[in-house]
């Protein structure tokens, strides 16, 4: 009797590992896994432009696109790439598949157009991204001084 048991018990427990094998979340799943790193905004030297960068992760398996940038600090956000010194403005950026969105000077970056308030260095500025895929992040962007750079920390 014990040994049907003892059998009947390890059957269930494969079963049970056999079906979450089988589930579709987790790392290397088919969904975007989105995080941000590295947020700035060096403070703006015009009254009514700044410049934005961050770094979106996916360690997901699937690819994703942020479509959009909001905040209440500014009329809108646009979205730029810039290439051998021209800057042009983006509807959306693609998030590879275990890869990263880099918006970094001299590349791509966030326009905040049309400033309702001039962030001072030592603010935060909250902005919301948005993707085609994920749901939206919230993120916390400390204002930097105008001349800093992430490499050198000022």
């Amino acid at each position: 009797m014990r040994r049907a048991s003892a059998a009947l018990t390890a059957g269930a427990l494969a079963g049970a590992l056999a079906l979450t094998g089988c589930s579709g979340s987790g790392p290397g799943s088919d969904e975007a896994e989105l995080s941000v790193s590295s947020p700035y905004m060096p403070q703006p030297v015009s009254a009514d432009m700044a410049a934005g960068f961050l770094t979106i992760i996916n360690k997901g398996g699937a690819a994703d696109e942020l479509t959009s940038v909001t905040t209440d600090v500014a009329g809108q956000v646009t979205l730029h790439s810039t290439a051998g010194g021209t800057m042009t403005e983006q509807s959306s950026f693609a998030i590879p598949a275990h890869g990263r969105l880099v918006f970094a000077s001299g590349g791509n970056h966030l326009m905040f157009e049309k400033l309702k308030r001039r962030p001072k260095q030592g603010q935060t500025v909250t902005v919301k991204l948005r993707f085609a895929e994920s749901g939206p992040l919230t993120v916390e962007m400390p204002v930097k001084a105008a001349t800093y750079h992430p490499s050198t920390g000022h």
